[in-house]
């Protein structure tokens, strides 16, 4: 299992190293505005497809990147109740502190748990590696086990 975890962060890694090649680009309808155009999605000519990695039914990651931005967006294994409800209190707790994460979207996409958005002014302002850094240890830390007393 250990073996499926490592090559699934690696493709996630490897996709996101390659997709996060983000620069500035003006928005087309109005001036002077810089919005993510993978929120968006106004003109076609700047999105690229997007990619899912999936490890298994229940964990998966989307990858949706334009020219100015990048969406993640991630579903996590959710086993049985007691998983499923340190999980969604667990992402509610980081949702609610959205601001303090600057990369953290505080709605996730429809059908996945939790999103992050980055723009190219993220990359300008962090260093790029510190990111997929960032992304790939907070998916390492939701595949480990909740322990439990029995």
């Amino acid at each position: 299992m250990a073996s499926t975890l490592r090559l699934y962060l690696t493709c996630i890694r490897n996709t996101l190293e390659a997709a996060m090649c983000l620069q500035n680009f003006p928005c087309q309808e109005v001036e002077r505005h810089n919005k993510p155009e993978v929120e968006l999605k106004t003109s076609p000519e700047l999105l690229l497809n997007p990619v899912l990695i999936c490890r298994n039914e229940a964990e998966k990651c989307l990858i949706e990147t334009s020219i100015n931005s990048l969406r993640i967006s991630l579903k996590v294994k959710q086993a049985d109740e007691l998983e499923n409800i340190l999980a969604k209190k667990f992402l509610r707790f980081l949702s609610m502190r959205a601001e303090a994460f600057q990369v953290l979207r505080r709605k996730p996409v429809q059908g996945y748990d939790i999103s992050f958005l980055i723009t190219n002014y993220h990359c300008e302002e962090l260093q790029k590696q510190k990111l997929i850094d960032f992304i790939v240890q907070f998916m390492e830390m939701h595949s480990l086990k909740y322990f439990r007393r029995t």
